[in-house]
C-alpha cells in the first residue's frame, strides 16, 4: 500500500506546506512547524517535538515507513534518526526541498 502523494509535487512552490507523513520514501525537505493535527495530540508532545528537534528551518528526511507503509516512520533530523508514530508526524509541517 503507498502513501498518496500529490502528483503535481513538482509544481509546488518551494512555500508549500506538507505533513510529513505526506512526503515519499527517501524526501528531504525543512521543517516549516510543529502543529497540532488533532485532538489525540496535547501540548506536551508539541513540545517533546521541538525538544527533539523538529524546528523551523531544520532539515528533514523521511528515509522509509514500517510494515505495510505505515507506521513507525523512520526520520532522519539532522544527524539523528527517530521513529515517529503517523500522529506525530502529522503534526509536523514541511517544505520539500528543492530537488538536485
Amino acid at each position: 500500500m503507498s502513501t498518496a502523494f500529490p502528483d503535481d509535487i513538482a509544481a509546488m512552490t518551494p512555500a508549500a506546506k506538507l505533513c510529513l507523513h505526506q512526503l515519499p520514501d527517501g524526501a528531504r525537505a525543512f521543517v516549516a512547524g510543529v502543529v497540532s493535527s488533532s485532538t489525540d495530540i496535547d501540548a506536551v508532545t508539541l513540545r517533546r517535538l521541538g525538544e527533539l528537534g523538529f524546528l523551523p528551518g531544520e532539515p528533514v528526511q523521511l528515509l522509509r515507513r514500517g510494515p505495510g507503509g505505515r507506521e513507525p516512520l523512520a526520520v532522519l533530523i539532522g544527524e539523528t534518526l527517530f521513529a515517529l508514530r503517523l500522529l506525530e508526524a502529522q503534526c509536523i509541517e514541511v517544505t520539500p526541498a528543492p530537488l538536485s
